[in-house]
């Protein structure tokens, strides 16, 4: 009974060191404890550091929030670099800000017309690298394709099938741009360009979640189960934190775009 009183005396300075427990392993036995006994305190802490550190079901329904996971970079940096991950999360949801501010307004713009991509037969290049855009009346843009006029026929293509309601004329190396009316249609029609390109955003997501998540899992014969459980958990939680950004600005943009 004294062993097993000192064995677990030491309790508090385990659960103390809780956060290097699941990444590491437990701490160093305490000197004169019997291996039966030793496995018991083992499971006993292991089981307490699990039902504090990661998310239960039982919290959703119950209107209480699943618990977050929190792992220290530094701690799994030789398995994956979470903070490369996160980074590359955030430029999907920056390119999602970009086409939003850049190609979905109601007022169409001669800059909204700068970076459509024209294919040539040297390649894809933007409108604005191939003809003077200007705007000539509130109704009318104009793209002067002067000095490639071989790729007239190309951006006028371009332009019709950019998705942004626009219906070009040509006139020799002149593109007339005539810009839409207000309407209704046209709002929604927006609108759904940008659920469009929302949903578009989200697959790349999640490509970059199913890449990062197929890293760790390489580390299954060189990590505890535990500690791959944990990163994965983080890495999904990075996702969704994403997600939960590009459908906020999906709403904001939708309230704009409607009115």
């Amino acid at each position: 009974m004294a062993v097993a009183l000192r064995c677990f005396r030491h309790l508090p300075s385990l659960l103390h060191r809780s956060s290097f427990v699941v990444i590491r392993g437990l701490p160093q036995a305490p000197a004169g404890c019997p291996a039966l006994l030793l496995d018991g305190c083992r499971q006993h802490v292991h089981q307490m550091l699990l039902t504090r550190q990661l998310a239960t079901k039982k919290a959703k329904g119950k209107g209480q929030s699943q618990a977050r996971v929190n792992i220290s970079a530094a701690l799994v940096e030789d398995v994956i670099n979470l903070e490369e991950t996160n980074e590359d999360m955030q430029a999907v949801v920056e390119a999602l800000k970009e086409d939003f501010s850049r190609n979905l307004s109601v007022r169409t713009s001669p800059g909204a017309l700068d970076h459509i991509i024209v294919l040539t037969k040297d390649g894809k290049f933007p409108l604005n690298q191939l003809g003077q855009i200007s705007q000539k009346s509130p109704q009318l843009i104009i793209v002067n394709m002067t000095n490639f006029p071989e790729s007239t026929a190309a951006a006028t293509k371009a332009i019709r099938e950019s998705g942004m309601n626009l219906n070009p004329e040509v006139d020799g190396t002149i593109i007339r741009v005539p810009i839409p009316k207000v309407t209704r249609e046209h709002r929604e029609s927006l609108a759904k360009l940008a659920k469009q390109s929302t949903n578009k955003s989200k697959e790349a997501l999640r490509r970059v979640r199913s890449k990062s998540i197929n890293q760790v899992k390489k580390f299954k014969s060189k990590v505890s189960e535990d500690t791959i459980w944990l990163i994965e958990k983080q890495i999904q939680q990075m996702a969704d934190d994403a997600a939960a950004e590009m459908d906020k600005l999906l709403a904001a943009k939708t309230k704009e775009l409607l009115g």
